[in-house]
């Protein structure tokens, strides 16, 4: 998902003090109380560990006029240890209307949003059972989609219905009853939506069949045959046009399929262009789309956007930069993006970091969007065939950090870590290809991290200790201090003569970064700094300076 920028956003309070800090040390962060509705949605607990999900059959009528769903999911799972009741989630005002295994109505206790049906029999390790939730009412509607989400109810130009999903933050059990946690992904999926006619609804992975029901809907079937995060089944239901085209990739052809609304379908054609360089860049840097099977598709929405696998969510307006309000900017104010649609891109990379590779819990999105926005940077590399146009482009986005929270949330407790996991952390990877010096070796490291992950979740440490394995650079304090506290490392440098003294200030303990800077005339030097003071000799009338590529402050001079 693209982030929003406003001055100032802070989605989640969590207070940042300098007390109990010494001179150049990191700020602290005040912890954050959390209830026990937080931990029933954010973490692996008794109801949830036990069974694995491996299949979703989903089947959802939906009714745009009263704003209502209605429908079932049939859950098929595998028992990995013995448990006495199944953690199914659904979000009131939907309401979750029973839950039925083998032809039995099982017993639900209810407590917020989590539902807990306990089997009328003892299931053992290995075995395979399937439970189906049904359920319907109104839900949730989306206050500022995509961020506050929920359904989407909107109309086209012509005041035809158009409606959407878009869930990522709240979840997918926002609208259907779902084993509501990112570490369990089943193995393929079915979606099933009803919608009155002529609406044509657009879901993931690829269209089985359309069926005419009699009483004025259709029922359009789709299946996912990969694995999925279920925050990613979406509904795009409206009056859509169609057409395919067919991309030779690494892993030979790739169909292509673009979902616009048929008033839009000439903008589309045009702008739509811009999926194949991106499929080009991104096939280069992180190899190969994972989900041939399923196809790329991308369709036209109500809200901004969001990494729907298989199914692109698309609403940046068919121009290009990115769409806020009313006009289209340059989110690095260089002048660099805006001659690219940043929504086509940003949520294309996420085929590769948030769906290939997807982060267990909340806590750790930054594995998603770190990576999806470093991914503009490389596009920029890709469009320009100019290094330097795409540093220029991550670099300049350094103006919208916030720096107000850690990059990374807390564990367990559906907590999501700060916005600056977009820019932040795209300057964080940055500045690690800096550290790589060898870009050959870095655009490996990115394809192996694809591969090495490749249709699994993944906690964020996996994904460092991955980083620190293939770059062959200890990364421990590096991570501790980009995605752990809301420093900049800051070098303090102080100039006497020819002599230079510089050490890291404002870092976790045992910070040691090398550095590239300007001692003289000639190419930029590596020095590593490290908390002690060190000195190095700087040619006469040079001014001293810290490559712009790295991600750090200077003080003193």
């Amino acid at each position: 998902m693209i982030r929003r920028f406003r001055s100032g956003a802070v989605l989640v309070a969590l207070a940042v003090t300098a007390a109990a800090c010494g001179p150049g040390a990191p700020t602290a962060v005040r912890a954050q109380t959390f209830t026990r509705a937080d931990t029933l949605r954010g973490a692996n607990g008794p109801a949830r560990s036990w069974w694995d999900v491996t299949f979703y059959d989903l089947d959802v009528r939906v009714d745009p006029e009263a704003r209502t769903l209605q429908g079932r999911t049939t859950i098929t799972y595998r028992v990995l240890a013995p448990g006495r009741e199944l953690q199914i989630d659904l979000q009131p005002p939907l309401a979750l209307d029973s839950v039925v295994q083998e032809g039995r109505r099982l017993q639900v206790r209810h407590e917020g949003a989590a539902h807990f049906a306990r089997p009328l029999e003892p299931q053992r390790p290995g075995e395979t059972h399937a439970v189906t939730a049904y359920y319907g009412g109104t839900p949730v509607e989306a206050a500022n989609p995509p961020w506050d989400g929920g359904l989407i109810w909107a109309r086209d130009d012509s005041g035809a219905p158009w409606i959407a999903t878009a869930n990522q933050a709240i979840g997918a059990s926002v609208w259907w009853p779902t084993k509501d946690l990112m570490a369990d992904e089943p193995d393929s999926q079915r979606v099933a939506i009803t919608v009155p006619e002529p609406l044509v609804n657009v879901s993931n992975g690829r269209l089985r069949s359309v069926r005419p029901n009699g009483d004025g809907t259709t029922t359009w079937e789709w299946f996912v045959s990969a694995p999925i995060n279920n925050y990613g089944i979406a509904i795009n239901a409206g009056r859509y046009a169609h057409w395919s085209e067919v991309y030779q990739g690494e892993r030979g052809l790739l169909t292509l399929d673009f979902w616009p609304l048929a008033e839009h379908l000439e903008a589309a054609r045009r702008q739509w262009r811009q999926v194949r360089p991106m499929l080009d860049c991104f096939e280069s840097w992180f190899g190969p789309f994972p989900w041939y099977e399923d196809g790329f598709k991308i369709v036209e929405t109500p809200h901004l956007g969001m990494e729907h696998q298989s199914a692109v969510a698309y609403g940046n307006g068919f121009r290009d930069g990115y769409r806020a309000g009313r006009q289209w900017i340059d989110l690095s104010g260089t002048g660099r993006g805006a001659d690219w649609d940043l929504i086509v891109v940003h949520e294309s990379a996420h085929e590769w970091f948030a769906n290939n590779i997807t982060a267990r819990d909340v806590a750790d999105l930054w594995v998603h969007e770190s990576f999806a926005a470093y991914a503009e940077n490389l596009f920029v590399e890709c469009h320009t065939g100019s290094p330097e146009a795409g540093a220029e482009y991550v670099t300049g986005t350094r103006a919208r950090i916030l720096n107000d929270r850690p990059i990374q949330g807390v564990h367990g407790v559906n907590h999501e870590g700060s916005g600056d996991m977009y820019y932040k952390g795209a300057n964080m990877l940055h500045t690690l290809r800096q550290l790589v010096d060898d870009d050959d070796r870095w655009r490996g490291v990115l394809r192996g991290l694809n591969e090495t992950f490749a249709r699994r979740t993944v906690d964020g440490a996996d994904v460092e200790a991955y980083l620190s394995r293939a770059t062959g650079i200890d990364l421990t304090e590096f991570f501790e201090q980009y995605l752990r506290t809301t420093d900049v490392p800051t070098l303090e440098v102080r100039r006497q003569g020819d002599t230079l003294r510089y050490r890291w200030t404002r870092v976790v303990p045992g910070f040691d970064m090398p550095v590239r800077v300007r001692l003289d005339e000639g190419d930029w030097t590596w020095i590593q700094p490290t908390e002690a003071w060190q000195t190095a000799a700087v040619a006469p009338g040079v001014t001293f300076a810290v490559d712009d590529d790295f991600y750090v402050e200077v003080s003193g001079g």
